[in-house]
């Protein structure tokens, strides 16, 4: 499949953390005739694995990207039939008025947050942020008629698909961080083209948007020698400021800081540079809040990595990136694992 067919299909899917079971089947089937190996752990992590070829050390290198979106939870039905939720991961009350939505019960139904309208408020309403619990859902049901399709505790979705934007842009919901699934798939496909020693472990993991558990699980399962996330960062817009952003367009900022390995870091860019492949730097002076950070403190460490696409207005229904970024990362990934050897493996390690 395609990249953007793929994308498309993970994007306009339903995977809210810990509720990822609906998203699995496309990345198992498009996984499936990549690698030589595919399982599903216990806490719902997929586990793609492609061997090397001689690999007289065992080798392994794990990419990790996160399958799972951020949402929303019933949590009232009033009397009049209106759905009262609360948010699971980070959603930004601001940007939820007048959105559609779907509610996944026995069945998903669709929906509305409604606002009150303008005519109707004070300047001081105006002025100020409004609070989740102020918003509610309209479907259409009474309180009865609800009942019957929806419970306390289902999860609720923006409803929203994939659009073409000019040139090579796309816009949608859970490109954070299904456009990291798509940039693995992309890689694999690179590295059929290539020879390489490590064997590579692509995990989609699960419920990064509520604490990074599943890199947590599956890193310590796997326990590999490189670990390397792609997430997203955040694109530049105008009211960012440029060193808190990366460029639209100009490949994938390489983590610097803290959580990543230095020696890898200076051996993932002498890759880039050497087959021109686009990459800009994104300065991460703590933890960087992606399953990077998991990886890293795993057992007794693990040497890790984190590529971030650009990406504008994260966690917003209209995340938006340029899948020319999604090709070149995937190129320099591929070109990087090719390039880790039985040879020069530890000494890539060391500090």
């Amino acid at each position: 499949m395609e990249a953007k067919e793929f994308l498309k299909k993970l994007c306009d899917g339903v995977g809210v953390s810990g509720y990822e079971e609906t998203i699995r089947g496309p990345i198992i089937e498009e996984f499936k005739d990549l690698t030589n190996e595919i399982e599903t752990d216990r806490l719902g992590n997929i586990i793609a694995v492609k061997h090397g070829e001689n690999n007289k050390k065992n080798i392994k290198i794990m990419l990790a990207a996160h399958m799972d979106e951020i949402g929303l939870m019933v949590k009232d039905i009033d009397d009049d039939g209106f759905i009262r939720f609360t948010t699971v991961g980070g959603f930004d009350p601001r940007t939820l008025l007048a959105q559609e939505v779907m509610i996944h019960g026995t069945e998903s139904i669709f929906g509305v947050i409604g606002a009150k309208p303008p005519h109707l408020t004070s300047p001081g309403e105006r002025e100020k942020a409004i609070k989740i619990e102020d918003l509610t859902i309209d479907v259409g049901f009474t309180k009865e008629e609800i009942e019957k399709i929806v419970q306390i505790g289902d999860v609720i979705t923006l409803n929203r698909q994939l659009i073409d934007l000019q040139g090579s842009m796309v816009s949608g919901k859970a490109l954070d961080d299904r456009a990291g699934v798509v940039t693995m798939c992309e890689c694999a496909k690179e590295l059929a083209k290539l020879k390489h020693e490590a064997d590579v472990y692509f995990v989609s993991t699960v419920q990064e948007e509520v604490g990074v558990r599943g890199a947590t699980t599956s890193t310590y399962k796997i326990n590999p020698d490189i670990g390397i996330a792609i997430d997203v960062g955040f694109g530049a817009t105008p009211e960012l400021p440029s060193e808190h952003s990366i460029e639209m367009s100009k490949g994938a900022g390489i983590a610097i800081g803290g959580n990543i390995h230095p020696t890898l870091r200076e051996k993932l860019t002498d890759v880039a540079k050497e087959y021109n492949i686009d990459f800009q730097y994104e300065i991460s002076p703590g933890p960087t809040g992606t399953d990077a950070r998991a990886m890293q403190i795993t057992r007794s460490g693990i040497p890790t990595l984190l590529l971030s696409l650009p990406l504008r207005y994260m966690h917003t229904s209209v995340e938006t990136i340029d899948m020319k970024d999604i090709k070149t990362s995937a190129q320099m990934l591929a070109r990087f694992i090719a390039s880790i050897t039985n040879e020069n493996l530890e000494g890539l390690l060391c500090y």
